[in-house]
């Protein structure tokens, strides 16, 4: 079976990853949080990342943190191969990376069609290009309490979708969790 792509973000409930001053520090998932992103990127095994996605997410390579959600985290985040889309990087910063330097959506229709796994999509700009392509399975949103007022949205303007939600969970620390197939993706 192909594997499914899956875009996955932490947003304000305004729909931003990021304010207006480039700023997430609302949006860093407390113990039970961390705990089920972990359960859910369990079974990634690939991560599409742009340049800035992968700059911020790259710190799991040698990232040594006591606690046992981190630790869990950076194992799972090793074990995966990543794809970072970028025309500067000339090499990688961790294992089991290579870089592209234009996303192409027919080479990632192939990559999902020869995954064993499913694969993830990072960061609300190549995550645009992917579903305007219609690659795009699933989107995965967690919704931060907190109004940000304008910033880095985590969805594209101007495009229309057709979704089925297929699950919801809600946090103690007010987040809640959406899980939507796409109803007319790839």
């Amino acid at each position: 079976m192909p594997g499914r792509l899956i875009f996955s973000a932490i947003s304000s409930l305004d729909g931003y990853v990021a304010d207006a001053d480039g700023k997430f520090d609302w949006s860093v998932p407390d113990e039970e949080v961390h705990a089920f992103v972990n359960d859910l990127e369990r079974p990634i095994g690939t991560y599409l990342y742009g340049r800035r996605m992968y700059d911020v997410l790259v710190a799991w390579e040698t990232i040594d943190d006591p606690t046992p959600v981190a630790r869990d985290f950076a194992q799972i985040w090793r074990a995966a191969d990543k794809v970072v889309y970028s025309r500067t990087l000339e090499a990688p910063c961790s294992a089991r990376t290579r870089i592209e330097p234009e996303f192409d959506p027919d080479a990632v229709r192939a990559l999902k069609a020869a995954a064993g796994r499913d694969l993830s999509v990072g960061g609300p700009e190549l995550a645009a290009e992917a579903l305007r392509a219609g690659l795009v399975d699933e989107l995965q949103l967690f919704l931060s309490p907190v109004v940000v007022g304008g910033g880095t949205r985590a969805l594209p303007e101007g495009m229309r979708l057709g979704l089925a939600l297929r699950a919801e969970r809600r946090f103690g620390n007010g987040v809640v969790f959406l899980r939507y197939d796409v109803e007319n993706g790839d």
